[in-house]
């Protein structure tokens, strides 16, 4: 069991990885402990590169002066050589006697080093404030258990499901309220999605603004999906991150390779082609859907084919919550998979 001096260091340990960048490497915070319990030394992990946060802790200390302490660590200490070396070899030339972390790496490549130091005479403890933690690293832990980002689907629809009138116009459909939380959600997302049929259609900006049209401190990245060319003098490529483009309609390695650029939420707001097309192909963890109370009928329908041909093949959602909007609804579902149908 842990004492209370190191809960204590594995809270303050949790406060230092938030310090660092989200991205393709987790954030992780250190804390060193004296035999009595004082702090000697904090860490944390600055970035792909940069030492991790228990070399950055040890780093601190004088030749000698980690001999017998404790290290606190918010995630399993790495087994493997990258930029840089394994944190469970540095922890163990320092003489550390005693590691408490909270998680378990996930990575395969990396874990491992819990076993490393105990082999090596060091007495390990994991799981200590592991829900914390959890809540900390969630969207990088999501990453590494689907091998893909976050996935959400969003689109807006008339009462009888239309994305637009016969003529193409969408403008607007929902109204003020159900925009401004779009524009929220889109500055809490890594990369916002379109297709090139979205961009030529209606150019849109893809920025995340306040009410008052004012540009929100945080700008998810924009990407481009499909064969057709992007115009020169398109709004997307006045954003303030540059876009990505990619030319194919393979969704797969769009995601893997935002994945590798340290994306861990793409938020798809690109047209009934591109939202049917992850639909299909099963890569969408959240649905939001804003509806309208507006009736348009015709052939605009915000999906096309799901690669539904009858009811037994039916896409099943399960309804997370419904919001009111102003006169709208913003519906958030997740699809259901086999194993929780």
């Amino acid at each position: 069991m842990p004492t209370p001096a190191e809960l204590a260091a594995m809270r303050r340990a949790l406060e230092l990885a938030e310090r660092g960048p989200t991205g393709v490497n987790p954030q992780v915070g250190a804390v060193i402990l004296s035999p009595d319990g004082d702090i000697l030394a904090e860490g944390w992990h600055r970035g792909a590169g940069t030492p991790h946060a228990e070399v950055d802790a040890l780093s601190q200390l004088a030749e000698g002066e980690a001999r017998g302490t404790t290290a606190v660590v918010t995630l399993e200490p790495c087994n493997h050589t990258g930029r840089t070396g394994p944190c469970a070899l540095a922890l163990l030339e320092a003489g550390v006697s005693r590691v408490i972390y909270a998680l378990q790496d996930p990575n395969l490549k990396a874990a491992g080093g819990a076993e490393r130091l105990r082999e090596g005479g060091v007495s390990v403890e994991s799981g200590v404030l592991a829900e914390d933690a959890t809540a900390l690293l969630d969207g990088w832990l999501e990453v590494q258990r689907r091998g893909r980002p976050h996935v959400t689907v969003k689109w807006a629809q008339s009462l009888d499901g239309r994305a637009a009138a016969d003529d193409g116009t969408s403008r607007w459909i929902t109204g003020e309220e159900a925009r401004a939380d779009v524009h929220v959600r889109r500055s809490a997302a890594d990369a916002i999605v379109v297709g090139t049929g979205t961009v030529l259609a209606d150019d849109p900006a893809l920025t995340a603004r306040t009410s008052a049209g004012e540009l929100r401190e945080r700008q998810p990245q924009p990407v481009v999906i499909g064969s057709a060319d992007v115009p020169v003098d398109a709004a997307i490529r006045r954003h303030p991150v540059e876009p990505l483009i990619y030319p194919t309609r393979d969704l797969h390695r769009v995601l893997t390779d935002l994945k590798d650029r340290g994306i861990q939420s793409v938020f798809v707001e690109g047209g009934p082609t591109l939202a049917s097309a992850f639909l299909r192909d099963g890569l969408v963890d959240e649905v939001l859907v804003y509806i309208a109370p507006v009736l348009l009928g015709g052939s605009r329908l915000a999906l096309g084919d799901l690669g539904v041909p009858t009811m037994a093949d039916a896409r099943r959602l399960r309804t997370a919550s419904v919001t009111p909007l102003g006169d709208d609804l913003l519906i958030l579902a997740h699809p259901v998979s086999e194993g929780d149908a």
